[in-house]
């Protein structure tokens, strides 16, 4: 074969190969051109499912495609998190994390189902939990300070229920701090949590103000104490965990966006931008602020660093909580 024959082979063989990557390029380009799943790790009705089909709706105006939020519950965040560290990294799967999955997982499992600094691509914070101490009003507590008073005067007889690690963790380092003894009693998200507090069947729980926040202003529950750093504008009379006696209680509930490992960083530059501006859309913002929800933004870079700190501060409190790894 001469060498002007073997040019022309090769310049076909280019050229078909152009042909054939042309279309997987386009597509590339025209991101995103399907719909968007959201992963959540809780049930629907709960704060984490209100904050997440919120941000969905301005997210589906600016990306032009819709996202669709999948509730996938149970084992503390990992029947989620596996979900997304198993779904190609294309931007078409995301993960809304909470504390939970992402950084006290790693604490509270000998062998955790997946590694949160590797297995997941940072994209953007999102905000922080309130987080408040709901009582039963049978119990003759007032205040955080009255309800271990009580418990201490009656050891084995109040149960908690928890919906969440930060809830069983926060509880749990109470209870080790204090030297309560207690009974705990687990349930898949703040939504079955509250709905058995209110009946009785549970004394006192550490909980988000979705749905106990309406709860209280109603007067099926009591508000005993802030897990912020502050006093909440929702709730004004509940003390925080340092005017409660307990200022080394620095506990903090954050939810965030993530994608799997390995996410292109042109995908990962796009969805940051996006949640970062459908975050600042005012009727966003009206719309949380009745749940006491503290929204804030990040890069990714700001966000990787922030997990990576997340991840070794959860692990030392779960240890000082005196809670063994499964």
């Amino acid at each position: 074969m001469t060498k002007s024959m073997n040019f022309l082979a090769a310049a076909g063989t280019m050229a078909l190969a152009a042909l054939i990557l042309a279309p997987a390029a386009v597509a590339q380009g025209q991101y995103p051109s399907k719909p968007i799943r959201m992963v959540l790790q809780f049930p629907a009705g709960g704060l984490v499912d209100v904050i997440a089909r919120l941000l969905s709706q301005p997210l589906t105006q600016q990306l032009g495609q819709p996202i669709i939020v999948d509730n996938r519950p149970g084992a503390d965040g990992a029947i989620a998190g596996e979900n997304v560290v198993k779904s190609a990294p294309d931007g078409y799967t995301v993960f809304f994390a909470t504390t939970g999955a992402i950084a006290s997982i790693q604490g509270l499992r000998k062998n955790p189902p997946y590694d949160s600094l590797v297995d997941f691509t940072p994209i953007s914070m999102i905000g922080r939990f309130p987080f408040f101490v709901f009582a039963h009003p049978s119990l003759p507590s007032k205040s955080l300070a009255e309800l271990i008073d009580y418990a201490r005067a009656n050891p084995g007889k109040l149960n908690y229920g928890s919906g969440s690690v930060p809830s069983i963790i926060a509880t749990s380092q109470i209870a080790q701090l204090a030297k309560l003894q207690m009974q705990h009693i687990p349930y898949k998200g703040d939504p079955p949590l509250m709905l058995d507090l209110v009946a009785g069947r549970v004394h006192f729980a550490f909980a988000s103000t979705s749905p106990g926040g309406p709860l209280a202003k109603e007067g099926k529950l009591r508000v005993l104490g802030t897990l912020g750093s502050r006093r909440s504008a929702l709730f004004p009379d509940a003390p925080t965990m340092a005017e409660s006696g307990f200022p080394q209680f620095k506990l903090v509930s954050w939810c965030a966006m993530f994608g799997p490992a390995k996410l292109p960083v042109d995908i990962v530059e796009r969805l940051a931008r996006e949640f970062n501006t459908a975050i600042k859309r005012p009727e966003v913002k009206d719309a949380l602020d009745k749940y006491g929800f503290e929204l804030e933004g990040s890069t990714p870079q700001e966000l990787t660093a922030y997990v990576r700190e997340q991840v070794a501060y959860w692990k030392q409190s779960v240890q000082e909580a005196g809670i063994t790894p499964d």
